[in-house]
């Protein structure tokens, strides 16, 4: 069933996962049950981008396959998918979590990602907004943690960085604060499934 916003009470603790999901896969649900464990959330809401700025759309599939791809591999009563961008036109990451964090004050979100992301996460839209709008949790990917902790974003935000044994906390905190889990990962890749397809 489709979902413009999944609902929660007020100080609910939810972690936003966004992405192509090009496809969907148990990676995306792997970091999702981490975080919900780890940082203590109430829930994870994957938010289906309608079409990543950095990305070429050759290759891209439709947004209703990668919608339907995201809905069949989050079996979880506590992760939500969501086509919140598609339907509010928002493509920057950025400006996706401004507005929700004006329009739910309430609520305690935490951005999470992967380490290939931070490695990159410099060259998206308004990047340094991400990390004060609101906490971000970073999750060890295979080949990218030596990347990404050497990246800018890393280093200019290296005082905010907290210790993983305080990640519970990490919804409660005042932007900029991030930090970096690092367990046995699921190696899967939206790229590997689509080579593997080919």
């Amino acid at each position: 069933m489709r979902t413009t916003r999944p609902t929660a009470a007020h100080g609910a603790r939810i972690g936003l996962l966004g992405g192509s999901f090009n496809p969907a896969h148990a990676a995306h649900l792997q970091i999702s049950q981490i975080a919900l464990r780890r940082l203590n959330l109430d829930q994870v809401w994957w938010l289906v981008s309608p079409q990543n700025p950095l990305k070429p759309e050759a290759g891209m599939a439709p947004f209703q396959e990668r919608f339907e791809s995201a809905l069949k591999v989050a079996h979880h009563p506590r992760i939500h998918v969501s086509d919140w961008e598609m339907r509010h036109h928002s493509r920057f990451t950025a400006e996706t979590l401004a507005t929700l964090t004006q329009q739910s004050p309430k609520m305690n979100f935490v951005w999470l990602m992967g380490t290939d992301n931070l490695a990159t996460i410099h060259t998206w839209s308004r990047w340094r907004q991400i990390f004060q709008i609101m906490p971000v949790a970073i999750f060890a990917r295979p080949g990218s943690l030596r990347t990404g902790l050497a990246s800018p974003a890393a280093q200019i935000f290296a005082n905010a960085r907290i210790a993983p044994e305080d990640a519970r906390f990490l919804a409660d905190l005042a932007p900029p604060a991030w930090v970096l889990l690092q367990e046995r990962h699921n190696p899967l890749s939206a790229t590997a499934i689509r080579e593997g397809r080919r």
